[in-house]
This record gives structure tokens, sequence and C-alpha cells, in this order.
């Protein structure tokens, strides 16, 4: 099967450029400041999967009990991807071609850049820019505070997926099937290197290599000092999602329904998962620690797998397919749905412990700061749950 059937059909909304915020309070654990909460108090969530190895997991906490804090709404907007938290501002473009920079603290919108085009793939934050592709093909690098543009760079198709980071550079794939690295202030061309199909995933990166899960139905490992293949691994099907890295082994599910776990450092295939209730795509990435790998299948599922062999630990069933992919915060996995759902799991047996129904569906994923989750809808609303309010 071609990759081109496996485009993603974007529904494209009117642009409008109207705001609702409602809800407003403050969403942490600690007493804001003027930039939200104490310095140390910060877990910033500045890529698409959190960290730069994919995994998923956030490094800090969210309080036992959730309830929503704000709401930050564009009529008739759409959002398909995942925010960015960096001191205390929330980043996230939209389907009708607006990147966002929210407070976290209060919900209001603190700047917008427009373009003509629409934002799928999810921003990633470094060193005061913040850097996010469109589904024209051009990769922007914007000022984190005015949202200025900084400078832009064309790639030949449209980008589905956040970037990443390797030293001074900025690595960004594109449906062109050339993953680009750039240099991160100026955004010239350091090297680029080309796969047989389109790259639709975020660039995973563990010490010199990246890591590519590709739709030319191989995993692919690049040295980042010069861009040249190190290794490929067959994995018999297309994907678009972000492989997830813990030690020596990369996880991801492919369009055939099978869930990888790959010794990178072997370039072998240590197990293969797939599940008893049929081979549905894996359009979400998965989330691993050294005890858990989770997955959301369009089989409607949620998925826990023991690391090391592949055997499936528990499975959680929503009411509609799960692309949006799930983050792993302390014993608990939070993860959105098509059914309109947020869910909150027990990471040992996959039991639901929370839920908040939103009504519009879910293909973006969570993201976890400063005691906050921030999660955006298909009928374009920005979700914050944090802490029960004192009354």
């Amino acid at each position: 099967m071609h990759a081109m059937n496996l485009r993603w059909i974007l529904t494209l909304r009117p642009a409008t450029r109207a705001f609702v915020i409602t809800g407003i309070a403050s969403c942490a654990l600690f007493a804001w400041g003027s930039r939200g909460v104490a310095a140390d108090a910060r877990h910033d969530w500045a890529l698409y999967r959190g960290d730069a190895q994919s995994t998923g997991v956030a490094r800090g906490s969210l309080p036992d009990s959730l309830e929503l804090r704000w709401k930050f709404s564009v009529p008739k907007g759409a959002f398909e991807g995942t925010a960015a938290i960096v001191d205390g501002v929330v980043f996230i473009g939209d389907l009708d071609g607006a990147v966002f920079a929210i407070s976290l603290a209060t919900g209001e919108k603190q700047w917008e850049y427009k373009v003509d085009s629409g934002f799928i793939a999810a921003p990633a934050v470094r060193d005061g820019m913040v850097y996010i592709g469109d589904y024209d093909g051009r990769f922007y690098c914007l000022d984190a505070k005015s949202g200025a543009l900084k400078w832009g760079y064309d790639t030949n198709a449209e980008i589905d997926a956040s970037a990443n980071f390797y030293q001074g550079n900025v690595l960004v794939g594109s449906q062109d099937a050339t993953l680009y690295c750039l240099d991160g202030k100026t955004g010239t061309l350091v090297w680029k290197h080309q796969i047989e199909d389109q790259i639709r995933c975020t660039p995973t990166v563990v010490e010199d290599r990246v890591f590519l899960a590709g739709c030319d139905g191989k995993l692919h490992i690049v040295d980042l000092t010069n861009g040249k293949t190190v290794a490929q691994v067959e994995i018999g099907a297309p994907t678009g999602v972000t492989p997830a890295v813990v030690g020596d082994r990369v996880f991801f599910g492919t369009e055939n329904g099978d869930f990888f776990g790959i010794n990178w450092r072997t370039a072998k295939v240590d197990w293969t998962f797939q599940s008893k209730v049929g081979t549905q795509p894996y359009r979400s990435s998965a989330a691993a620690t050294k005890d858990l790998v989770t997955v959301g299948a369009r089989s409607k599922r949620v998925f826990g797998l023991n690391p090391n062999s592949g055997e499936q630990l528990w499975e959680f069933a929503a009411k509609q397919r799960i692309d949006s992919s799930p983050v792993i915060v302390g014993q608990r996995v939070f993860v959105g749905s098509a059914d309109g759902r947020v869910y909150g799991l027990d990471a040992q047996d996959g039991s639901k412990i929370w839920e908040y129904e939103a009504g519009g569906g879910f293909t973006g994923s969570p993201a976890v700061s400063d005691g906050c989750l921030v999660i955006a809808s298909d009928d374009g609303v920005v979700y914050c749950f944090s802490e029960k309010h004192k009354t």
C-alpha cells in the first residue's frame, strides 16, 4: 500500500479569529509568580513527546484530582496538533493557520502569528524561539515572546510533525521524504537526508543518532554529525508515528497493526506485538518507561505492554479510535480519544480513574507542565486541567 493512501484528511475551517476564554483560574501546584510557577517547580514540555527521546513521559507531576481550569476557544476553529509549554506559556498551531501563545496561568492569548496555510505539527521551543512547520511545507522560527518571524525555510511538501534539536541545529522532516538539519539561529541548511517515501514523524534524538519511522516501511537510524545512514530496519509497512526510545529499544506501531520493540544498537527486532482484537493501524505514538510501553490504536484500545518482551499487560477500551498519543505521568496514563473524552488510566492495570467529556474529538495529545495538563480538540478548544479548585 502506497503511503499516499494514508493521508490524514483535513477539513479546513473558516479563518475566524475571535476568542472565548472561560473558567480562568490559576493552574499550578505552587504559587504563581510573574511568569508562572517558581523556576524550581517548572518542568517544561518543549517538544511534541516531551523530550528529545520522544518518551511521552512527564518529568513533573499532576494533582491527584484534576478539574478544568480554563478553556481557550477559537470559534469555527480546529486543532489537530499538540501544545508545547515553556516558561508558563502554551504554544499551539491550528488548522486555520494561526500559531497562538497562551498564558498557562490564565488562558489569555499573549500573541498570534497568522499564515495563509495551516498547522498540524506541534511546535518545538528552545532558546526563546518557537519552531513549527505548516502543511504547505514552510518551516517557521518565531520569537517566543512576541511571535515575530525570525526566519523561514521552504521544504517541498507538507510538514506533519514537530521538530527536534541537536546541538545548535533544528531537525524537521517533510512529506518530501527529506529530513532537514538547519542552523537554529539562521535557518541555513546544514545537511539533509532523504528516504524513499514521506516522513511524517518527529525525529527522535538519542546521543548522536536520529531515528525516523518512515512511510517507506523502514526504521532509519541516521548519524547526526553528517546526515549519513547508520542502519535501517525493515518494518513491513508504512508508518507516520514518532518512535519512542528508552535504553537500547525503539518503540512504535505501523499501519499494518504491528507494534515493534527494536534494539537500535544492533538494528534488530527484539519483539513484535499484534492485538487479538484486530490489525487496526497505529496513528498514536507510544509513551515508554523502563517498566511500561503504552499506545493508542484505531481499534479503540489503549494497550499497556512489557517493554522487554512485548507481552500485553492490560488494555483499555474507549468508544472511538485513539489517534492521540498517551502521556505517562507518574502512575497514571492520560490520552485523548475521537469519542470526545480525555481519559486518565491507572498505569498498573489500565483501569479508568478519571474522565472528562469535552464534546469535540482529540487527535492531538496531552502536554504536561507546572501541574497542568493541556490538550486541544478538533472543534477549536484548548483545555487546561489542574488541581481541584479550593473554595
